[in-house]
């Protein structure tokens, strides 16, 4: 597969061939996860509260991945920037580091979850009802933690060599996977629950091969072997800079939790139903910004290694822009047409009113979300650490966590959904301003345009 070379031509055309790739991955990885939801949401008789009982499984899912984006997120910008300093061996030091690390915290998430997935679903809101078809789909799904992990983690390092369209193949070969089981084993089988879970292992596995295949045949090969103490620096490495990422995606599922528990409590199980369709359409509709930015990450660490930095700041100015445009848009259609987005899961009319509602409210500042994105992005991309832990930290566990505790005493479950919104505004610009008044100013290049950093 071609090479995308993140040093030359228009750095617009640079994102495009790296983001695209990866929007149309990540639109696939989106069918992957979410193709479960909405067979499950139509199967007779249950859907509705058979959806509701999955969703409570999404933290512990959301926890899994956070493990892989901590040596994904950690990893593929150090390996980006010693592409752009051509130190390829270390490179390939850092890639295979992260692989082993990857494998065995997979290893180990796989027993230590599988042996308490009943009392950790029932701290997160489980009722004996919902606990039914939660507790086998979770015991199901976590048999492919090891795959799902590598085929999650290590593909930001293809996409960070420069082959988006082989990253792009790994999601599409497990997002076909699961659209074609999914309905076998759902209702020919008539597995229910337990056939959406086997469905998604395979897929995984079937992603994972692909993963390890490429990356055994490419420029940088990976291997497997025991971390030596010489390596111990890069792990430390890796781990300073993806617990960002970790962080970012541990609170989500921190913020997980804590919404289904307060649901429970103010709605009972149709608003955690209602949840899991809220945060389903919010996974579906972030998948561009995703793309965008994890697109323009390994050509902002890339140039940043080469010293290119006005190149880093027109990858800055055109991943911002597309973002901000995108989420204008996303904000227009909820607030016009939010019936199509919760029809895409359920059909139910006792869903559809209040989910409606919640929609309204947890977009209401969706736009505000791209400046915590962007920031971030560059915080992480550029290798400044404590910046992108403390503002992964802000936004979810200093802000939303304890609104969603508090605001459902005065506000009822409507509460809940209203924590997002503040969230977006008052983390998303701290993180932008702070990114200005600090990274930007050291972003500067001398009259040759090599730069030196101040």
């Amino acid at each position: 597969m071609k090479q995308v070379d993140f040093a030359q031509g228009s750095i617009t055309k640079n994102i495009f061939q790296t983001a695209m790739p990866m929007l149309v991955a990540q639109i696939l990885n989106l069918l992957y996860n979410i193709v479960d939801r909405i067979y499950i949401g139509r199967i007779p008789n249950i859907g509705t509260l058979a959806l509701g009982s999955v969703g409570l499984c999404f933290p512990i899912i959301t926890i899994i991945m956070a493990f892989a984006n901590l040596y994904s997120s950690g990893g593929a910008p150090l390996f980006a920037i010693d592409r752009g300093k051509q130190d390829t061996n270390h490179a390939q030091k850092i890639m295979n580091t992260s692989f082993v690390m990857l494998v065995y915290t997979g290893i180990l998430l796989t027993v230590i979850l599988f042996i308490f997935a009943r009392p950790i679903l029932i701290a997160f809101g489980a009722s004996k009802q919902t606990l039914i078809y939660s507790l086998p789909y979770m015991r199901i799904y976590l048999i492919g933690t090891i795959a799902s992990m590598i085929s999650t983690g290590m593909n930001a390092f293809i996409n960070a060599e420069g082959y988006p369209k082989a990253g792009m193949m790994t999601v599409l070969i497990g997002a076909v996977a699961n659209i074609i089981l999914d309905p076998l084993f759902i209702f020919v089988f008539g597995l229910n629950v337990e056939g959406a879970a086997i469905a998604t292992v395979i897929s995984q596995i079937l992603s994972a091969l692909f993963v390890v295949r490429f990356l055994t045949r490419s420029n940088i090969e990976i291997t497997l072997h025991w971390i030596q103490p010489s390596a111990f620096y890069r792990a430390k490495d890796i781990l300073s800079l993806g617990l960002a990422g970790f962080i970012m995606q541990l609170t989500n599922g921190l913020v997980q939790i804590a919404c289904n528990h307060m649901l429970s409590l103010t709605g009972g199980d149709l608003y955690v139903s209602v949840m899991t369709i809220v945060s389903s359409v919010r996974q579906m509709l972030e998948i561009p910004i995703w793309a965008i930015t994890d697109g323009s990450s390994p050509i902002l660490s890339f140039n940043y290694g080469a010293k290119a930095y006005s190149r880093v700041k027109q990858a800055f100015w055109v991943m911002l822009g597309l973002t901000i445009v995108y989420a204008g848009l996303i904000w227009l259609l909820i607030e016009k047409i939010p019936l199509f987005f919760i029809s895409i899961f359920s059909n139910d009319p006792v869903l559809q009113a209040p989910s409606r509602q919640a929609l309204h409210l947890y977009f209401f500042a969706f736009i505000f979300m791209v400046f915590q994105y962007t920031g971030q992005t560059m915080f992480k991309s550029l290798n400044r650490k404590g910046f992108a832990i403390f503002f992964s930290l802000l936004r979810k566990v200093i802000i939303v966590i304890p609104l969603t505790i508090l605001l459902p005493h005065w506000l009822g479950a409507n509460g809940v959904f209203i924590a997002e919104p503040i969230s977006n505004v008052v983390g998303g610009l701290a993180c932008f301003i702070t990114m200005f008044c600090t990274l930007w100013k050291e972003l500067t290049y001398d009259d040759t345009h090599r730069g030196e950093l101040k």
